[in-house]
Parts: structure tokens; C-alpha cells; sequence
């Protein structure tokens, strides 16, 4: 769940979600590396008031400063196709979902064996969830299984969002997106639509409860009947 007053990235609660704050890490280091460099360099060249001659017109200096970034070009992108790789793959899922977003609330599908369908809206009932971010429909479903969501939209472009699970999709009306995901603990995982869709864009939170799988079973039982 989001927290008050945290600076680094939420807690990971899937595979993917691990790797991107294990990215995230990696490309600050190199960032702040840069920036020391570069800082020191520009301090060096204020204190001495006048260009170093060593510096100018220097063959072996300007090579340096033309292979390192390379290097460091292709120590990031490695990473980051790994990341795109892992998260565009669909691996045999068990269980499809379909969000479908609308102005201004989700609505989902199960559709797997008996259709299962329910509409999702933000709802203030509950007292000890966070304001504008508990739901009167929460989607179900089970721990260190593999899903895969598929995402439209019935009117403006839409994005399902769920950061702790580090899935991001746009809900585009007419096309079907899918992405894969897998809870590796259960909980109530949050989000919220991240693309601007109008008056009430602010009030479509989405909200998933990761469950055992005897408990989603025995849900899935009762949505029927």
C-alpha cells in the first residue's frame, strides 16, 4: 500500500516489480557517478580560474570521454531489454482477467470457464483504507500464479496501474492490450488510473486482493451462484 512521507519506489510484491526497482537502483549509481565526475571537473576548472592545457586539444582525453559514456550506454540498455523481455512475456497463464475502463470506473471479466463479471467503484465505506483508494468490487485473485490482464477501454484512453506489481497498461478504446503478472505474496495491492480521462479521473482506483488459492476457488464459487 502507498505510505506517507517514503522517497524510494513501493515495495515489490511480484517479479517484474523487482527487477525495476533492482534497474532503478543500478541506473543511480551511474547517474550520481556522472554528476560527481562532471562536478568535480567544473569546481577543479572554477578554483584554477583558467582551462587546464592538458585538458585542450588532447587526443588521448577525448577518446576517454567518448568510449566511457559508450560503455556506460550499453551497461544500462542490457538491463533494461532484460526488463522489456520479462514483462512482454506470457508464459502459459491460468487465470484471464479482462479490465475494461470506463468514465469514471473499471469494470472486469473473468471469462476463463463461467463468465464472472462485476463493476468496480470507488467507495468510502471502509475507514481504515486509505482515502479514494478502496473499491466496493476488489478483483480476486491467487498468490504465485501466473495471470494475464487484458486491457481495453469503452470511451477515452484509460491506463490500468498497479505499482507494487509494476504493471502499467493503456485501456484504449477498440484495442486489446494484455500484460502478465504474478503476486509472489498476498495482500491488498492498490492503484489508480494514470491516464488523464476527464472531470473524474482522480476517483478510479483499482484495487486487488491476492489471495490462497483455496480462497479464490471458493470466491469464484459464490460470483457464480
Amino acid at each position: 500500500m502507498p505510505s506517507w512521507m517514503k522517497m524510494n519506489l513501493m515495495n515489490s510484491a511480484s517479479p517484474i516489480m523487482e527487477q525495476l526497482i533492482f534497474f532503478h537502483d543500478h541506473t543511480m549509481i551511474i547517474i550520481l557517478s556522472i554528476t560527481t565526475t562532471v562536478m568535480y571537473m567544473m569546481m577543479s576548472t572554477i578554483k584554477n580560474k583558467l582551462p587546464n592545457r592538458n585538458i585542450l586539444e588532447n587526443q588521448i582525453t577525448e577518446t576517454i570521454w567518448t568510449i566511457i559514456p559508450a560503455i556506460l550506454l550499453v551497461i544500462i540498455a542490457l538491463p533494461s531489454l532484460k526488463i522489456l523481455y520479462l514483462m512482454e512475456e506470457m508464459l502459459n497463464p491460468s487465470i484471464t482477467v479482462k479490465a475494461i475502463g470506463h468514465q469514471w470506473y473499471w469494470s472486469y471479466e473473468y471469462s476463463d470457464k463461467k463468465k464472472i463479471e462485476f463493476e468496480s467503484y470507488m467507495t468510502k465505506k471502509k475507514k481504515k483504507i486509505m482515502r479514494n483508494m478502496e473499491v466496493d468490487n476488489r478483483i480476486i485473485l491467487p498468490v504465485m500464479t501466473q495471470t494475464r490482464m487484458i486491457v481495453t477501454s469503452s470511451d477515452v484512453i484509460h491506463s490500468w496501474t498497479i505499482p507494487s506489481l509494476g504493471v502499467k497498461m493503456d485501456a484504449i478504446p477498440g484495442r486489446l492490450n494484455q500484460i502478465a503478472m504474478m503476486m509472489k505474496k498476498t495482500g491488498l495491492f492498490m492503484g489508480q488510473c494514470s491516464e488523464i480521462c476527464g472531470a473524474n479521473h482522480s476517483f478510479m482506483p483499482i484495487t486487488l486482493e491476492s489471495t490462497n488459492m483455496k480462497t479464490f476457488i471458493k470466491w469464484t464459487t459464490e460470483e457464480k451462484t
